[in-house]
């Protein structure tokens, strides 16, 4: 936001010039990122002199030039080619001698002494355009008669130089968004230490001069709506606005337009309080009404731009069309043109919620916008209409005729705020005198309503409108009594912590980098999501359990995730879409779920959880001439997730890898510890990934982190190298094609547990030879003794055992031959 030094001279008389000023602006609140000298008109036209036509012919080798003789005041005259259709003789210009810069066009340029087309030109008679006073380039510029030869052009003009302050306005601060805003709180924090008055335009002189001009107000969306004021003016000339308005505006980036919408403009940079032009002409049955319109309904903007409307857009309408997306950006039709003569005057306070949503569904950020979407004063809208009508009169000529139409069934009152004197003393650290607390609660226009030894009971105004508790108070007087005020304790006060173990944050970090150093690439998703993403009657994520959000920005951020996995999968989508199709991803992040059958308005009803996912999909990397690079595959996850494990310290053999019966997933798989489900893994079901338009085969796994952390042992136990060697066996079993290697590896281990050192599966073979509904597992069993070398006796009775308990558990048969 854009704050002008000379614009606030208006409202106060300051002494400290725009530095100091710039200074005092951060101090209570209002930080100015970005000091910018301005000039109304660019280079002061320094150098530009007034000069006489002495003489004018055709070029000799030019059809569209002239040769001219120029007075310029001096003891020469100056010979200067001039390729204006409107040069004459005896004209009084403005000219640029050789040597003078230009400001005037996207970049300055120095004017030269030069030959053109064989004669030479030492200066240039200028256009507005090439000089920064207008746009005009048919013909240059022609002075009046009794200009002098010499005279500087700028004396000819009201040049302005400004200082303007770009604030980083935080969203708390929307009282501070306009110059009698920042005025408000400079004048609060100088009344401290002299004696300054703030001195806001009076308004009393409005009256309506007629009543030629009726517009009736009907209200039809009350709760997007919270006041709406308005009044008609008539006989307005639209025209250009003068000097010291197009001075005001451009100083902070506004480009002017015509008096009536300039003034618009300026009387919302001067109060905040968003205001809108009608041609009330257009105005169809001569009745305003606020309300929506059916989905999908077309509107052309300002810009003439066509919108689909949603049927929660908040429009202001006629009787037949709508004219307005209110608060947000005008119609092209209802607009002020040049052949204007009658003007409906608009200042409304609209619901924060309604203007934001509409704002980001049709991607419009405008000023009003801005503002409404933080929060406008609803007992504002009569003093910005007032002072917008009697500068139309001023400026534009018009008549006021009708009285103000305001519409405000529910008067919003100032906030009543209860200041406790302990809870002052105790959130600043220090105890600041209550005669100056009153004196700063007096400067920010807070009531006092009744004084009491324990503390104040105050009114806040209602255009401090995120000032509504007491803590909001103190923040206030802390902000104008400034912070660098608050000494420092020469106390030291420190808390010892307990670190838990495991510490969840490093053992992220460490899991992090392991995944990093596998060729991973960490990812974050919004915790916002499409509440529609768990409309399926999916098992695994309810959409009963599914937290919403109340005042949404749109459809597609309207919920909180219960799953990494959507997040995810957009992720993959985009990647596609740039041709980026060999992707390896992870992320940690917090879910949200309610509780089922819980209230959403209670506490404690929600809960949240953090996970880790991980995404696979495409190959490993780029195809290479002597590299088998085979697709990712069910595999490659399971790889992946067992190195997390075991740096975890989580004893695999305490883990049962089971089939998961998850509808995103298919031939997915759920990894227990006792009865406790740890993680889930699988590909995602084609129905789920074609809904984000992917293709190709997408693994994921969603690890519930918290509780692996629970789990954990926090280390992991080195051994040094054994001395003796390992011993090989190799069994073929017969089972049901039922039984899953995972089973024969968790019975393997609990039969042996000191000797068992690695089993692995080599092969797989199924036949009607070896019977129906059967397969054959061929199985490698690693025997170690970290103390002495194994004999043939140990080693067959280990084997023996572990036959024995795959034929009785799992009705395995020993495969021969």
């Amino acid at each position: 936001m854009k704050i002008s030094y000379n614009w606030l001279q208006d409202y106060l008389h300051l002494d400290a010039d725009a530095q100091e000023t710039a200074g005092i602006l951060t101090q209570i609140g209002l930080e100015v990122e970005n000091i910018e000298t301005i000039e109304t008109i660019p280079g002061s036209l320094q150098g530009l002199v007034v000069g006489r036509v002495v003489s004018c012919s055709k070029h000799p080798n030019a059809d569209k030039l002239n040769l001219t003789t120029v007075d310029i005041g001096g003891p020469e005259l100056l010979s200067i080619v001039c390729g204006a259709p409107n040069v004459a003789a005896n004209q009084k210009v403005v000219v640029a001698p050789a040597g003078t810069t230009l400001f005037g066009g996207e970049a300055p340029f120095t004017i030269k002494k030069a030959k053109i087309r064989g004669e030479i030109s030492e200066g240039m008679i200028c256009a507005e355009d090439e000089i920064g006073t207008g746009k005009e380039h048919a013909g240059i510029i022609v002075l009046p008669e009794e200009s002098v030869p010499g005279t500087p052009v700028s004396e000819l003009y009201e040049i302005e130089t400004d200082t303007v302050f770009e604030i980083g306005l935080t969203p708390n601060r929307i009282d501070g968004a306009s110059h009698i805003g920042a005025a408000r709180d400079l004048h609060a924090a100088l009344s401290l230490e002299q004696n300054i008055s703030l001195e806001i335009p009076d308004v009393q002189n409005f009256k309506a001069d007629n009543h030629y001009l009726e517009i009736g107000v009907e209200i039809k969306e009350p709760e997007g709506c919270l006041r709406y004021s308005g009044v008609t003016l008539t006989d307005i000339t639209v025209g250009d606005s003068p000097d010291w308005l197009q001075n005001r505006l451009r100083s902070i980036g506004l480009t002017p337009i015509n008096n009536i919408v300039d003034i618009t403009n300026y009387v919302l940079h001067e109060t905040g309080q968003p205001l809108h032009a009608f041609n009330a002409d257009e105005i169809k049955g001569n009745t305003v009404i606020v309300k929506t319109l059916p989905e999908g309904t077309p509107f052309a903007t300002l810009d003439e731009v066509t919108h689909k409307l949603s049927d929660q857009d908040l429009m202001i309408c006629n009787r037949e069309e709508g004219m307005c997306i209110a608060g947000v950006f005008g119609g092209y039709q209802s607009g002020i043109t040049g052949s204007t003569t009658n003007v409906f005057l608009e200042s409304a306070c609209f619901n924060p919620v309604w203007i934001r949503r509409t704002s980001k569904r049709h991607l419009l950020n405008t000023d009003s916008s801005f503002r409404f979407e933080r929060g406008t004063d609803p007992n504002g809208t009569i003093y910005a209409l007032k002072r917008a009508a009697l500068l139309i009169c001023e400026i534009a000529g018009g008549k006021i005729s009708s009285e103000i139409i305001d519409y405000y069934p529910k008067k919003i009152e100032p906030y009543p705020v209860f200041l406790q004197w302990n809870n002052l003393d105790r959130l600043i650290g220090v105890k600041i005198d209550h005669e100056t607390v009153k004196q700063i609660l007096q400067a920010l226009d807070i009531q006092v309503i009744k004084e009491q030894s324990t503390g104040l009971q105050l009114a806040v105004p209602t255009y401090r409108v995120d000032v509504q508790r007491e803590a909001d108070v103190i923040e206030e007087i802390l902000r104008i009594y400034g912070y660098n005020n608050i000494g420092y304790q020469q106390e030291l006060h420190a808390t010892l912590t307990h670190t838990p173990h495991p510490d969840p944050h490093y053992l992220e970090n460490m899991i992090a980098e392991q995944l990093v150093g596998q060729g991973l690439h960490e990812m974050m998703a919004n915790s916002l999501t499409k509440a529609s993403y768990y409309e399926g009657n999916y098992a695994s994520v309810p959409s009963g359990e599914t937290v919403t959000l109340f005042n949404p920005l749109s459809s597609d951020l309207n919920a909180m995730r219960q799953t990494l996995l959507f997040g995810g999968l957009e992720t993959v989508a985009f990647n596609l879409n740039h041709q980026n199709s060999n992707l390896q991803l992870f992320e940690f992040g917090n879910t949200y779920r309610l509780k089922p059958d819980s209230n959403p308005a209670r506490a404690g009803s929600y809960h949240e959880e953090r996970c880790l996912s991980l995404l696979l999909t495409g190959q490993p990397g780029p195809d290479h001439w002597k590299k088998n690079n085979a697709p990712y595959d069910l595999f490659s996850m399971k790889a992946i997730i067992e190195l997390i494990l075991k740096r975890l310290g989580i004893q695999q053999e305490r883990l049962t890898w089971a089939a998961a019966t998850n509808a995103w997933l298919i031939n997915g798989t759920t990894v227990t510890l006792g009865k406790t489900p740890l993680l889930t893994y699988g590909e995602v079901a084609p129905k789920i990934s074609e809904k984000f338009d992917i293709t190709q085969p997408v693994y994921f796994a969603e690890l519930k982190w918290d509780l692996l952390v629970s789990k954990s042992s926090g280390s992991v136990t080195y051994h040094e190298i054994p001395k003796y060697p390992v011993v090989r066996r190799d069994l073929a079993l017969i089972v049901d094609q039922s039984v899953s290697f995972s089973e024969i590896r968790q019975l393997a281990f609990q039969v042996e547990k000191k000797l068992l050192k690695e089993i692995s599966l080599f092969d797989l073979f199924e036949s009607e030879k070896i019977g129906k509904g059967k397969k054959s597992m061929a199985i490698t069993f690693i025997l170690q003794d970290p103390r002495q070398t194994l004999k043939d006796k140990l080693i067959d009775k280990t084997m023996n055992n572990l036959i024995r308990a795959f034929e009785q558990k799992i009705g395995a048969v020993l495969r021969s031959g």
